[in-house]
């Protein structure tokens, strides 16, 4: 017992291994589930980068503990096996402090675009950043003062102000989610969050035992041993619940993943439960059209829309009359309900404004700016100038081009069909864009960017056909 305890190879040590790794390997498969079974696309900026960053945080976070605390034989012969840096530099900075501080950056997104209804004023990839700063700043103390013994454990008057270094973010976290407690999340973040703030902390709090008593009594063998393998079950147990419960992008709109959820949404007005979201009525009267009347009033048409769309996204230039498609849903929104209008807002945000997204539109750098500027995501007129925008390029691209295509020509056709009493009871031949076949707003939340950073009156008017 002496011995192993010393020098490690227990067989208590070796099982705590094993349960470290598998819960790694669960970790992994939890994060890229959606990727690899639903093919869901890879988001976009902090969307993707911070539950990233927060998986390779987690391995730090274990692998250090492994590394510092004697669990296996090995000879520290290289500088890269020496305490400072795994018990110091990858324990503190980029395990534990990571791992929170991406956690902190998710709930800081919620707070500013659910409370503030803007889009945070410090990007993730800053953000980040800074609130590892203190970290550093300890572990560069620690690294000069060098008060690590042979065992790679700390002095009890070190443990404290590093103890409270863990209870310090611990405590922002809370902070954070206890100022939007009072937001009617519609996807449960906020219970999610709570959930593993709950659990998460209590786990904190054994594992910060563990670690006293594995730092205070080098000593005793017997209580070595122990304390080390609660401090590598609990971290397992942490970094995965973590995860797991506590939602990694606190903006998602993937309503499919959640197992609580009977039915998949095609969009995101669905999801939000916009009445007539993504619907062609039956009952929806036919329309003369005629090409000489403004293309925005004859896009209020849902079935003419609809032929307008297949017909953008067979010359591969559909996201202007998809992003059209969702400002009408945000109109539907009232505006006093400001919760669903900031879904949908941020939205359309991630998949039409931010550089790369998914379906970005055409606009001006100018009008741009002024949507990642805005004060308020619920305005009305938060996508008037993009919208107006795309307008003037439709009228001189896709519309003279529709007039003498195919999709038209069947349109009247169908049209006709309908006037003479000959309703259809399903419209089929269009074959809309795969990339409507999801929902997914990265966010910059966990989406977070500014997930990169970051509507129109008249089509928040009651004139839409429902």
């Amino acid at each position: 017992m002496a011995s192993c305890a010393l020098h490690g190879g227990c067989p208590s040590d070796y099982v705590a291994v094993a349960i470290a790794i598998f819960s790694m390997v669960l970790l992994i498969v939890k994060s890229t589930f959606p990727f690899l079974i639903h093919k869901v696309p890879r988001a976009k900026g902090s969307a993707f980068w911070i539950p990233t960053i927060q998986v390779i945080a987690s391995f730090n976070f274990l692998l250090s503990i492994v590394m510092a605390d004697n669990f296996l034989k090995y000879e520290k012969s290289h500088w890269w096996l020496s305490c400072y840096v795994w018990a110091v530099w990858v324990e503190g900075p980029l395990g534990f402090g990571l791992l929170m501080s991406c956690r902190i950056a998710q709930v800081y997104q919620l707070y500013y675009v659910f409370v503030k209804r803007r889009l945070p004023p410090i990007r993730s990839h800053i953000f980040l950043p800074l609130s590892l700063l203190p970290w550093i700043a300890c572990a560069a103390f620690i690294h000069v003062e060098k008060p690590l013994n042979y065992k790679c454990h700390l002095g009890t008057y070190w443990i404290i102000p590093v103890v409270s270094l863990h209870s310090l973010y611990v405590s922002v976290l809370v902070g954070f989610a206890g100022a939007i407690r009072h937001i009617e999340f519609r996807f449960d973040e906020l219970r999610d969050l709570w959930q593993g703030i709950l659990v998460s902390a209590s786990l904190i709090g054994v594992w910060v035992s563990a670690y006293i008593l594995n730092e205070v009594h080098d000593d005793i063998s017997w209580l070595q041993v122990t304390s080390r393998f609660m401090l590598l079950i609990t971290a397992s147990i942490l970094v995965l619940v973590f995860f797991s419960i506590s939602i990694s992008q606190p903006l998602l709109s993937q309503i499919s993943l959640r197992k609580r959820e009977p039915s998949e949404f095609k969009t995101m007005g669905q999801a939000l439960g916009i009445p007539d979201s993504g619907l062609l009525l039956q009952r929806e009267q036919a329309l003369v059209i005629d090409p000489n009347e403004p293309l925005d009033k004859l896009l209020l048409n849902k079935k003419f829309r609809q032929s307008f769309m297949a017909f953008a996204d067979s010359c591969l230039a559909g996201e202007s009359v998809h992003f059209f498609e969702e400002l009408h849903e945000l109109g539907k929104i009232p505006i006093d309900d400001p919760v669903r209008r900031i879904y949908m807002a941020r939205h359309i945000i991630n998949k039409y404004i931010i550089a790369g997204a998914a379906m970005e539109i055409n606009i001006s750098h100018r009008i741009r700016q002024e949507i990642f500027a805005t004060t308020d995501l619920t305005h009305p007129d938060l996508f008037t100038n993009a919208l107006n925008e795309l307008m003037q390029l439709m009228k001189t691209n896709l519309a003279r081009d529709y007039w003498s295509s195919m999709y038209f020509i069947k349109f009247k056709e169908e049209a006709s069909m309908r006037s003479n009493g000959h309703e259809m009871e399903q419209m089929t031949g269009y074959n809309f864009s795969p990339r409507l076949s999801s929902v997914h707003a990265t966010d910059d939340p966990f989406h977070h960017d500014h997930f990169s950073r970051v509507s129109n009156q008249d089509i928040h008017d009651s004139s839409y056909p429902q």
